[in-house]
């Protein structure tokens, strides 16, 4: 199953210069208990990121990283593909979270089964933004409402 988590602003702000622009620990701490175990799929400068910030993959994950760059060196057991094609194709057996950043978000919202937005109840400068979310597709199951942000899962509406 291939479901998406992200942390959202209300103007739909994600990111400023590769980082994200809110220091919220319950979300880092949702994040880490949803995703555990599963394997997390994101784009080159998300993965770069994470090692910035941990200066390793996630813990306790996999890790899968889109790149066309044929050449990109990882540590060992994180996985390279060079499109979300062949991501989806060779992942499709595993419980996979998108997890950025905004182009792949954008690339895969429409494809994944689940959706697990932290809204931030803020409005952030900043460069990097998610996709709208369609609720003509979209349908919201679960809400959790804390000071300043709110879990909220969404389900795809059968058609």
């Amino acid at each position: 199953m291939f479901s998406l988590i992200a942390a959202v602003a209300k103007n739909n702000c994600i990111g400023a210069n590769n980082k994200i622009p809110w220091n919220i620990p319950e979300d880092f701490q949702y994040f880490k208990k949803t995703t555990l175990g599963k394997t997390c799929l994101m784009g080159k400068a998300t993965f770069e990121s994470i090692i910035s910030y941990l200066g390793k993959p996630l813990p306790e994950r996999k890790t899968a990283v889109i790149t066309s760059d044929k050449n990109y060196q990882v540590p060992e057991g994180v996985r390279i593909f060079s499109s979300l094609d062949e991501a989806f194709a060779d992942l499709a057996a595993e419980d996979v979270f998108v997890c950025g950043g905004a182009s792949i978000y954008k690339q895969t919202i429409d494809r994944v089964d689940i959706l697990y937005i932290t809204e931030i109840d803020t409005e952030p400068a900043g460069d990097t933004f998610f996709p709208e979310i369609n609720k003509n597709i979209w349908h919201e199951t679960w809400r959790e409402k804390h000071e300043g942000f709110s879990f909220i899962k969404y389900s795809k509406l059968s058609s």
